[in-house]
């Protein structure tokens, strides 16, 4: 099967989790995609901290990259020619700015964007457990024709590794997406 190449919008905040964007630019780009990159600043120091990756390391591996503070630059836009926008981790903060069109940075303007023009956009919120106040604002993303992807991992492929278990979310992302031709996140009904 033949995927077609994207423009992808890959947003790093600082929930805890930073692997997940990285695994996911990673595999994005592996696969032939252009990878579109913000950092938040919190995104920053969580990528630092749990990772060991310095923002401007990981930037080098995108194709484009903005500073969370640009609202001059292209995906502040809805003409600007992307197929999707990921923001990965998702920090109930950023959730909460998506969720009510309360676009003060590049992250969130890029995301209601893609709502506005009806593209998708996914959001992999890690926090745990959740108050009413995040699940009416995951709710409000839905019903806006958002999609969550809480990054809670399958156990059912018998991961070995914590890699196996950060690539179980991340292909169900690459799925919803529409670039992925792993099986492997499948669930065959074989035990």
């Amino acid at each position: 099967m033949t995927i077609m190449k994207k423009r992808i919008l890959v947003c790093l905040t600082g929930a805890s989790g930073a692997i997940y964007g990285v695994r996911l630019l990673r595999a994005l780009k592996s696969n032939g995609h252009e990878v579109h990159l913000i950092i938040s600043k919190w995104g920053e120091e969580t990528l630092k901290y749990e990772t060991g990756i310095d923002s401007e390391t990981l930037a080098k591996e995108a194709d484009f990259v903005y500073n969370e503070h640009d609202l001059a630059a292209g995906p502040a836009s809805g003409t600007f020619p992307l197929d999707s926008v990921v923001v990965i981790p998702c920090s109930m903060k950023t959730l909460a700015g998506i969720a009510h069109g309360y676009a003060d940075n590049l992250i969130s303007r890029a995301a209601d964007c893609s709502l506005k023009e009806r593209r998708p956009l996914i959001l992999v919120p890690r926090e745990s457990p959740y108050n009413l106040i995040h699940i009416r604002n995951m709710a409000a993303v839905t019903e806006a024709g958002g999609m969550i992807i809480p990054a809670c991992p399958a156990f059912w492929a018998k991961p070995k590794t914590i890699e196996n278990l950060v690539d179980s979310v991340v292909e169900r992302v690459l799925e919803h997406l529409g670039v992925s031709d792993n099986t492997r996140a499948t669930w065959t009904g074989e035990l």
